[in-house]
């Protein structure tokens, strides 16, 4: 059974960071691309952050580049996204989820399994 299980998250105050984290499990995991995404209410789901754990190529949003550093622990199965240096426009739900395909794929469709979610809530 594939599983991917976000944790990390929190409240934190502007300017702060936090490490997210996504333990995958049920599948093979430098087959597949991993990437990051975020929700808030009445929003749709945007991307955040991609990386392809069998040759480290990472991606960023524009909104996040150069604050948020996305990296892989192949022999844990888990991917990680940094932030920093938060502002409360971060503030949503992160999800982290996983595509077949296998490459980085910018668009939610593209992904077959999403975790459960884990809550960045950025005070200002």
């Amino acid at each position: 059974e594939v599983q991917l299980v976000e944790s990390g998250g929190g409240l934190v105050q502007a300017g702060g960071s936090l490490r997210l984290s996504c333990a995958a499990s049920g599948f093979t995991f430098e087959d597949y691309a991993i990437g990051w995404f975020r929700q808030t209410p009445g929003k749709e789901r945007e991307g955040v952050s991609w990386i392809s754990p069998s040759d480290g190529d990472t991606h960023y949003a524009d909104s996040v580049k150069g604050r948020f550093t996305i990296s892989s622990d192949n022999a844990k199965n888990t991917v990680y996204l940094q932030m920093n240096s938060l502002k409360s426009e971060d503030t949503a739900v992160y999800y982290c989820a996983a595509t077949s395909i296998g490459v980085i794929v910018i668009t939610p469709l593209g992904y077959n399994y999403w975790g459960q979610g884990t809550q960045v809530t950025v005070s200002s």
